[in-house]
């Protein structure tokens, strides 16, 4: 269902299967009756009301098979009284069309379409432990090539890439620490390089914002650690709630991470604090990532969306010239995806080597996760 603000009161649902649209007074339609909306908006738009029913909770996102007789044809319904500013309309209503039904049913992603700002809003909403879970990366990896096949110039208009967390208090975990328990009691170093490439394959992508003119954000409303420290650190903006927490523990098990800090931190930061981050095992807040340029903007508890819209308002008029300096900045220190393959397969390979004290410890960290995550 698309709904835009009406007389001034802004109507949303918040499901994987929402979008938000913020227009001027106007109802986009579902997809099943965009065609005869369009008919109509062809024929002359002349005279009636719109259609009193509007979209209903029953109408689904993108195409739907129906059937046709049900859809109206020029003179069925009323033509749509519109005023000034009807190209707009067109324009959004064609946008709507091309918008991939896939996308907004991905299992462990919410996505939302903000019109009015050219945003697409995204939360985790992983089935279980907040981490980066096969399951969880087969999610990123579609909504990755769906963005990147249906967004961009001459396409839906996308400026912006916005992705939080739907766990409470949660970000992300990281890296799948059971699954990398399997794979190291059973000596699998295949599969342990097999998911190191597809965790940094999307990094990389993510790095550069999938090869379109859009700015990336990453909203952290809790922990981030591990894994999910580095996946925010190929974002080109961070804004975090004060509360929430940042940290690399993959040293306490005699391990270091592998997807991205190595690479990302040493640019940013220097070697020297780069490797202070990475093997102190310590925790920082939002304020004291604020200090050291890692997060861009600090929100107080519950304003992290709030901040972020204030963020896309402010950058709109200099949207170009962020855009700019962030391809500037990237290739002014770039980062290959081959730095990031052999950084894994280091990772691999000391991951081979942990000890079964190394091991307990991972999986002691694991459990206090899981109940850290269902307590919350």
């Amino acid at each position: 269902m698309l709904q835009c603000i009406e007389n001034g009161c802004e109507k949303r649902r918040y499901d994987h299967k929402t979008l938000i649209n913020r227009g001027n007074g106007c109802i986009v339609p579902p997809s099943t009756r965009v065609g005869a909306y369009m008919d109509r908006l062809g024929s002359g738009l002349e005279g009636g009301e719109r259609d009193a029913r509007g979209p209903t909770h029953d109408d689904d996102v993108g195409p739907a098979a129906t059937d046709p007789a049900q859809a109206a044809s020029p003179g069925s319904h009323p033509a749509i009284p519109l005023g000034d500013g009807h190209e707009e309309l067109v324009l959004r209503a064609q946008n709507r069309l091309n918008l991939p039904e896939r996308l907004f049913n991905l299992s462990e992603l919410d996505v939302l379409y903000d019109a009015g700002n050219r945003a697409l809003w995204t939360y985790m909403r992983p089935a279980g432990r907040p981490s980066f879970t096969p399951s969880m990366l087969g999610d990123f990896e579609s909504w990755q090539q769906l963005i990147s096949s249906h967004f961009g110039e001459g396409r839906v208009p996308l400026d912006y890439l916005i992705l939080g967390s739907r766990a409470p208090g949660v970000f992300c975990f990281g890296g799948d620490l059971e699954l990398f328990q399997h794979l190291i009691r059973t000596g699998d170093r295949a599969g342990l390089v097999r998911y190191g490439y597809r965790c940094v394959d999307i990094l990389y992508r993510n790095i550069h914002a999938l090869d379109l003119p859009t700015l990336t954000i990453g909203l952290v409303q809790g922990q981030a650690l591990g894994g999910g420290f580095e996946a925010l650190l190929s974002f080109d903006y961070i804004i975090a709630e004060r509360g929430s927490t940042f940290g690399l523990p993959e040293v306490m098990f005699g391990l270091f991470p592998g997807m991205g800090a190595h690479a990302i931190l040493s640019r940013k930061l220097g070697t020297a604090m780069a490797d202070r981050i990475i093997l102190e095992n310590r925790t920082y807040t939002a304020d004291e990532m604020w200090e050291l340029g890692i997060v861009t903007r600090v929100a107080e508890p519950g304003e992290g969306e709030a901040v972020v819209r204030d963020f896309l308002a402010k950058a709109s008029r200099r949207h170009a010239g962020f855009l700019g300096a962030r391809r500037a900045m990237r290739r002014a220190a770039p980062i290959t995806l081959e730095e990031l393959h052999d950084i894994v397969d280091h990772w691999a390979d000391a991951a081979l080597k942990l000890t079964d004290t190394d091991l307990r410890l991972m999986n002691k960290l694991t459990s206090a996760q899981k109940k850290l995550a269902l307590t919350a």
